[in-house]
C-alpha cells in the first residue's frame, strides 16, 4: 500500500485501513507485481482440467440442485453467461458508489489470489471500473448470504457484459456506455468465470465494513459527548480511576477509561464545584467505561473478522494449482459476516441507548441540578423536552433493528442451499442504524453543550471546551424556543464530518485489529 492518491493492493494482504480509504476516498488502485502471473497460472490449470473431460462443478456442470447436469464443452461460455443473466434478480434501492467501489476492489483482489480460475482480463476489467469511477447499479436486496451474494454480484457481472446500467459521476447510463468510459468492451465470459464473479461474500462484507466504519466514528464521538455530559451534570470522575478497571481486566474497558480520563482531566468547572459532586452518579455516567468498553470489544472483534473476510477467497469451486484439483466447498457461506454485522448492530443500539439516558438525565432538573429541560423560562419555553423524545424514538427504532439477522434461515434452491446466513440484509440495516445512532449522539452534543452554558464563565476540561466551541461555531445557545430541527440537522452533519471525533486523540480507544 502506498500513501497518497494511489494504493497498491497485495491480494490477500490488504491492510484494514486501506478498505476504509477505498470506501470513502476512492484512491486509484493497482495490484501488486506478481498478481497477473498467479491468475494466469491458475487459468491454465482450469483449461487443462476441462480437457480431461472430468465433471467439474460450476465449470462443465449446472449449479445448485442442477449440479448433476453435464454441459457440453461448446456451451461452457453460454453456461456462464446464462448464470449471470438469470441470477441478476436483485431489487430495492441501489447501493451507494463507495460501497460498490469497495465490492469491486474486494472481488478483484480475491480473484487475483489465483484460486478462482478466471482470465486476467476479468480482473483488469474490475480494476478499470474502479479507477474510472464507473459503478454498476447494484440493488440492495435479493441476497440471503449463501451461496455468496449471488444476486447483487450478478448485477456487476451483467454490467461487465455490457448490459444493465452503471453510474458515473452521479449519472445513471447504459452499461455499454460506462464500459466505454472505462476503456472496456463488453466481456465474453469463458468457462468458470461467471460463477467466480457471482460467488463470494464481497457485498455483505463491504456493507458490514461500511457499517463498522460508521460505528467507529459514532463510538468515538459518543466518548466525547459522554464526557461532556459528565461535565454538564457535575459528575464525579472517580469511576474512571484506572485501579477500578485494572481489576476487571477487560482491555477495552481499560482503554475506554483512559480516554475518559484524557477528556476530563484538569476541569476547572468540576474543581470549582467539588462540594457539589455526588458520591454516586447514575449508571449512564459512572458505568460508561464498562458499557463503552464492551462496545469497543465488540467493534474490535468485528474489525478482526471483517479484515480477514475482506482478504479471503470466498467463491466456489476453488482451483488448487499444485494438486491440479478443483474442489467444491462452502467458503461462500457468510456466517462470519452475519455474526459480525449482528455484533455491530447490538453495539450501535447500546451506544445510542446509554446516550439517550444521559440526555434524559440532563433535562431532568431533579437529577442534573440544571434548569428543567435546559431552559431559563420553563413553561413558557419547552427547551430540550422534544429533543430527548426524538432521541428516545430513534433509540427504540434501533432496538427493533438490532434483532439478530443471523438467527434466521430460509432454504433456497429446492433445498440444496438449505441453511443460509442472511448476512447481506444484516449488514445493510447497519446504514439506517448508524444514521439513527449518529443523530442520537448529535442530540447529546446539543444537550450537554446547553447544560454547560449555564455554568459560564466557568470552563470545562480543555477537550470538552473544544468540543463545545466547535458546536457553538455553528449552533448558538438555545436562549428561548426556536425551530429546533435545523439545529439537530447541523449537529448531525458535524458529527458525520468528524467534528467531535477529532477532539479525542486517534491512538485512544482504536478499533484497529492487529494484523
Amino acid at each position: 500500500m502506498r500513501e497518497g492518491s494511489e494504493l497498491t493492493l497485495s491480494p490477500g494482504q490488504v491492510p484494514f485501513r486501506a478498505w476504509r480509504r477505498i470506501l470513502r476516498e476512492g484512491p486509484r488502485l493497482t495490484l501488486a507485481p506478481g498478481s497477473r502471473e498467479q491468475v494466469e497460472a491458475c487459468r491454465r490449470t482450469v483449461v487443462d482440467l476441462i480437457a480431461t473431460g472430468r465433471p467439474l462443478y460450476g465449470v462443465n456442470t449446472g449449479f445448485g440442485r442442477l449440479a448433476s447436469v453435464r454441459i457440453p464443452d461448446a456451451q461452457l461460455g453460454d453456461l456462464q453467461t446464462n448464470l449471470i443473466l438469470s441470477h441478476a434478480a436483485g431489487t430495492g434501492e441501489l447501493l451507494p458508489d463507495g460501497v460498490v467501489r469497495l465490492i469491486l476492489a474486494m472481488k478483484a483482489t480475491a480473484l487475483a489470489q489465483g484460486y478462482s480460475g478466471v482470465r486476467w482480463t476479468v480482473v483488469e476489467a474490475l480494476m478499470a471500473l474502479v479507477n474510472a469511477g464507473v459503478f454498476p447499479c447494484v440493488p440492495s436486496k435479493g441476497s440471503v448470504g449463501a451461496s455468496g451474494d449471488l444476486a447483487p454480484l450478478a448485477h456487476i457481472g451483467v454490467a461487465l457484459l455490457g448490459l444493465g446500467e452503471v453510474r458515473h459521476g452521479g449519472r445513471i447510463m447504459p452499461a455499454a456506455d460506462g464500459l466505454a468510459i472505462a476503456g472496456l468492451s463488453p466481456l465474453t465470459l469463458e468457462a468458470k468465470e461467471g460463477v467466480a464473479l457471482i460467488n463470494g461474500t464481497q457485498v455483505s462484507t463491504a456493507l458490514a465494513l461500511s457499517g463498522l466504519f460508521l460505528a467507529e466514528d459514532i463510538f468515538r464521538t459518543a466518548l466525547v459527548t459522554g464526557a461532556m455530559a459528565v461535565e454538564a451534570a457535575l459528575g464525579n470522575d472517580t469511576p474512571f480511576d484506572p485501579r477500578i478497571h485494572a481489576v476487571r481486566r477487560h482491555a477495552a474497558q481499560i482503554d475506554v477509561a483512559a480516554a475518559y480520563r484524557a477528556l476530563l482531566a484538569r476541569s476547572p468547572l468540576r474543581e470549582a464545584n467539588r462540594d457539589r459532586l455526588k458520591v454516586q452518579d447514575p449508571y449512564c455516567l459512572r458505568c460508561q467505561p464498562q458499557v463503552m468498553g464492551a462496545c469497543l470489544t465488540n467493534l474490535r472483534h468485528a474489525a478482526e473478522v471483517l479484515a480477514t473476510e475482506a482478504n479471503s477467497v470466498s467463491d466456489n469451486p476453488l482451483v488448487f494449482m499444485d494438486e491440479s484439483e478443483i474442489l467444491s466447498g462452502g467458503n461462500f457461506h457468510a456466517e462470519p459476516v452475519a455474526f459480525a454485522a449482528d455484533i455491530i448492530a447490538l453495539t450501535l443500539c447500546e451506544i445510542g441507548s446509554i446516550s439517550e439516558r444521559r440526555q434524559a438525565m440532563l433535562v431532568d432538573a431533579s437529577l442534573s441540578g440544571l434548569p428543567a429541560f435546559l431552559t431559563t423560562e420553563p413553561g413558557l419555553n419547552s427547551g430540550f423536552m422534544l429533543a430527548q423524545v426524538t432521541a428516545a424514538a430513534l433509540t427504540a427504532e434501533n432496538k427493533m433493528l438490532a434483532h439478530p439477522a443471523s438467527v434466521d434461515s430460509i432454504p433456497t434452491s429446492a433445498n440444496q442451499e438449505d441453511h443460509v446466513s442472511m448476512a447481506t440484509h444484516g449488514a445493510y440495516r447497519l446504514g439506517q442504524m448508524s444514521e439513527n445512532a449518529m443523530t442520537i449522539v448529535a442530540l447529546e452534543w446539543l444537550t450537554a453543550a446547553q447544560g454547560l452554558d449555564f455554568y459560564a464563565p466557568a470552563k470545562p476540561a480543555a477537550p470538552i471546551a473544544e468540543a463545545h466551541r466547535r458546536l457553538r461555531a455553528e449552533v448558538p445557545h438555545y436562549d428561548r424556543d426556536r425551530f429546533m430541527a435545523p439545529d439537530i440537522a447541523t449537529a448531525t452533519r458535524l458529527v458525520g464530518q468528524g467534528a467531535v471525533d477529532g477532539v479525542l486523540p486517534p491512538e485512544l480507544a482504536s478499533i484497529d485489529p492487529a494484523l
